[in-house]
């Protein structure tokens, strides 16, 4: 038989299960706060992309688009990547043509707005920088066997919209933060510190306007700001080429012809 005073309690609990779900449900409380794992959201985050599948099918890329740096300060910009670890970074302004490439094992650089108009080795952490930056995947994609090291710090609100705050080591020890957008799961922004004209800057780069290319998605505005928001340079992604031939003597230092 059941007792006359247990059935109040389970009315109330029952009544306090549905305004819990109700409350969840409109988001005034979180519901399943805590369980969210790094690999969740990562594997949400390349399911977001495209998936798997089609991110290690893409071998090689190509990208141009506009950057603007302020008044005045417009350019070309083509950059170009290409499995395993090779990277091309060009930079057109008023007919002079800044390079910046690695080829796999080193770097090298054409900086014609410093007054380096031939090809120079780059610093080795330049170097390490541009193979970072020479993955096609993304350092998220299979990063334990990349040997990196990822961890969710907490949340954030990235322009109004909360985001999962992941902390990437990378395997050559640069840290970076990455804002992975909770509704989304998209990347939305970065933050690392790196070597700017001899200078550590704390660089704050931000994603929008993704669009889909052959099924996966590419940020199309990209806005990178170094030390403040008053210094930024701002990239608007004019196309995106999946798979182009691309020669490795692209990414290769060219070989200066002897003075006489």
């Amino acid at each position: 038989m059941v007792s006359p005073t247990s059935r109040p309690v389970r009315s109330a609990r029952r009544m306090l299960l549905g305004y819990t779900t109700w409350l969840a449900a409109i988001g005034l409380i979180a519901a399943g706060a805590g369980a969210e794992t790094v690999d969740d959201i990562v594997a949400r985050h390349v399911e977001a992309r495209g998936g798997l599948e089609r991110i290690e099918a893409v071998r090689s890329i190509r990208m141009t688009g506009r950057a603007n740096a302020g008044p005045g300060r417009d350019a070309l910009v083509l950059r170009e990547i290409k499995r395993p670890d090779r990277i091309r970074t060009e930079f057109t302004v008023q007919g002079m043509t800044g390079v910046y490439a690695f080829d796999g094992e080193s770097g090298w650089e054409v900086s014609p707005f410093l007054g380096r108009m031939d090809p120079e080795p780059m610093s080795p952490r330049s170097a390490r920088q541009a193979r970072e930056q020479a993955d096609v995947a993304g350092p998220l994609v299979d990063w334990r066997a990349k040997g990196h090291r990822v961890a969710l710090v907490g949340r954030e609100t990235v322009e109004g919209r909360e985001a999962y705050r992941l902390e990437v080591t990378l395997a050559g020890g640069t840290v970076r933060h990455d804002s992975i957008d909770a509704e989304s799961f998209l990347l939305v922004k970065t933050e690392s510190t790196r070597l700017v004209r001899g200078h550590e800057r704390k660089i704050v780069t931000a994603f929008s306007d993704y669009r889909s290319v052959e099924g996966l998605l590419f940020p199309h505005v990209i806005v990178a700001s170094a030390g403040d928001a008053a210094r930024r340079l701002k990239v608007v992604v004019e196309t995106v080429e999946l798979n182009p031939t691309l020669d490795d003597s692209r990414f290769e230092m060219p070989e200066m012809e002897p003075t006489q």
